[in-house]
């Protein structure tokens, strides 16, 4: 596999906009100051990816305002590993009173799967607690490619199929599975080169190891704006402001075509039914919060809450279409 990874730790740019967007929210709950708790022991909201990532930092945003609403200390504990799903079973494993949330997204869905047997029962194993929101999965390429639009990566790949490669965040990632979407309706291939997350991935396409990435927006929109990134198409529904004059797939010949990563809040099964109704409408509460919505809506993505059940069936409904691709594909994890 090609791709030589970041050469250094410094901040990228999406935690340094995440950041910024969290402002002097976060030293209160860091500070345990939260008036009339509601127990002795923290909220914690637990992340299946590496700290100070874009999912991190969300959960960091969303839990504030959380903490906030219900005058609840805060704790967010990164479990990367096995694409998420070491953070699922850390989830599972705690007590159903509230307290333990997972910020999760489309891996949820996918990985009972892409992991043979299936690591947990969605149905029995997790209590939907709300959406947050979505946001594109996009294509991109660096500043000095030579592709300057889908239809040039579209010619690329039928004039030598399996040539072109695009670069995504690792087997089974929402862009990986995205793209795979693509190459059907487009009637294409490339080939895939993954990565061990989205920032490595990002790296190399910006150094041309590889012809192109698949990417959640949050991760690029900042190389966007300055000019070292140059986006050739959304999967998202409609075209967004935030990257003007970059087509959809819809838009580009592909009706009906949509690929988003979505984020929602879920507790583990049997957490009681009011519970989940409090910790829904501090979410939804959360979510009105214009620290909590700028990094979302800044990326082109949209705040989505919803009830409990509404996820349930988003969850439900995405688990059925992953599982019909990853058996086309006959897709499994390293």
């Amino acid at each position: 596999m090609s791709g030589r990874g970041f050469r250094n730790a410094r901040v990228s740019p999406v935690r340094r906009r995440l950041l910024g967007a969290l402002g002097a929210a976060w030293p209160l709950a860091a500070a345990g100051v939260v008036p009339e708790a509601w127990g002795q022991q923290p909220l914690r909201i637990i992340v299946g990816y590496t700290a100070g990532g874009a999912v991190d930092t969300l959960a960091r945003l969303v839990g504030t305002a959380l903490s906030r609403s219900l005058h609840e200390p805060l704790v967010v504990e990164d479990r990367p590993g096995a694409g998420g799903n070491l953070a699922v079973k850390l989830m599972l494993q705690s007590r159903a009173d509230g307290r333990t949330l997972l910020l999760a997204a489309n891996a949820l869905a996918a990985n009972v799967s892409l992991y043979q047997p299936p690591p947990f029962d969605l149905e029995r194993d997790i209590a939907p607690v709300g959406m947050i929101g979505r946001v594109p999965v996009l294509i991109a390429v660096g500043a000095e490619s030579p592709l300057r639009s889908l239809a040039d990566l579209l010619r690329g790949a039928r004039r030598k199929p399996d040539s072109l490669t695009f670069a995504s965040p690792g087997i089974g990632s929402t862009p990986h599975l995205a793209m795979l979407q693509f190459e059907h309706a487009a009637h294409v291939r490339l080939r895939h080169i993954p990565y061990k997350g989205g920032a490595p991935a990002i790296a190399d396409a910006l150094a041309g190891e590889v012809d192109c990435v698949a990417v959640n927006a949050l991760e690029v929109v900042d190389l966007a704006r300055s000019g070292r990134m140059r986006v050739l198409a959304l999967m998202s529904p409609r075209p967004s402001p935030v990257f003007p004059g970059v087509p959809t797939i819809a838009q580009s010949g592909y009706p009906g075509f949509s690929a988003s990563v979505w984020y929602g809040l879920v507790a583990p099964a049997g957490t009681p039914r009011p519970t989940v109704l409090r910790l829904n409408a501090a979410l939804r509460q959360a979510l009105a919060d214009p620290a909590v919505r700028r990094p979302l809506l800044g990326a082109g993505g949209e705040i989505d809450p919803g009830t409990p059940e509404q996820f349930r069936q988003l969850l439900l409904s995405e688990r059925a279409r992953y599982a019909a691709l990853i058996r086309k594909e006959s897709i499994r994890t390293e």
